[in-house]
């Protein structure tokens, strides 16, 4: 089985749209969370995702705060200002779709999660240290995280400890052994001096993992954040992938 794994759309349908002609052959689709925040297309991302085939989605924490599950005040000025921004313009409908969504799950022996498996919504997993006290809160092979915008792999073999980082090359396919946390970056704004939207196909039945990244049109999306007035920090970061 074929996965199409995603993670931190961030209201960029142009990027997601991308992605999804791009990995145009899988059975499902995991998404990891944070499908709204930042970006300008908060309704037209979720229904995109929302019809996309065999779909299992996850809260992020930008979903959360949307919703006012978690107090805005603990994000930083201009993510703030795009919560509020996108709380005005998010339909009923679409709310209730990311209500509706778990903060952590697993599914064919496989544990999803935004942040972490010990605080789903939340914790950032950025160093290999963090992560390896981490897998004491899954019992599955494989938990696939989002929230750092950073495609890695951490490993812990034989309980050894701290767990291994491994930072993949793009376009590179990884034959997966347990146990290990794997983050496939961003969709919507990625954070590692790559502007290229990153996702990844799981073959589950093989055990391999294929980090990709695309190209798609950076200044389409950043002339509609523009138009709407959104923070333009978050319009300048989306060129250079910090």
């Amino acid at each position: 089985m074929r996965i199409l794994i995603i993670s931190d759309i961030h209201a960029n349908l142009t990027a997601l749209n991308t992605v999804l002609e791009a990995a145009d052959n899988f059975d499902a689709t995991w998404c990891l969370g944070d499908l709204i925040g930042y970006g300008p297309d908060p309704n037209e991302c979720i229904e995109r995702i929302r019809s996309l085939p065999g779909l299992t989605c996850i809260m992020g924490n930008h979903d959360a705060a949307t919703l006012n599950h978690i107090d805005t005040t603990n994000f930083n000025p201009e993510a703030r200002a795009a919560i509020l921004w996108t709380q005005n313009q998010l339909t009923e409908s679409n709310a209730q779709f990311l209500s509706s969504l778990p903060e952590k799950i697993e599914i064919n022996e496989v544990t999803l999660a935004h942040g972490s498996p010990r605080h789903p919504v939340w914790e950032y997993l950025l160093d290999n240290r963090t992560a390896s006290h981490n897998f004491d809160y899954f019992n599955t092979d494989y938990c696939l995280v989002g929230h750092t915008h950073l495609p890695v792999l951490y490993t812990l073999a034989d309980g050894n400890f701290p767990a291994r980082l491994t930072i993949p090359e793009a376009n590179t396919d990884l034959t997966l052994k347990p146990r290990a946390i794997i983050n496939p970056g961003s969709v919507g704004q990625p954070r590692d001096r790559d502007p290229r939207a990153a996702y990844a196909i799981f073959d589950t039945d093989q055990a391999v993992w294929e980090y990709r990244r695309v190209a798609y049109d950076v200044n389409d999306v950043q002339k509609r954040m523009l138009a709407a007035g959104l923070p333009e920090r978050h319009i300048a970061r989306l060129s250079a992938g910090w």
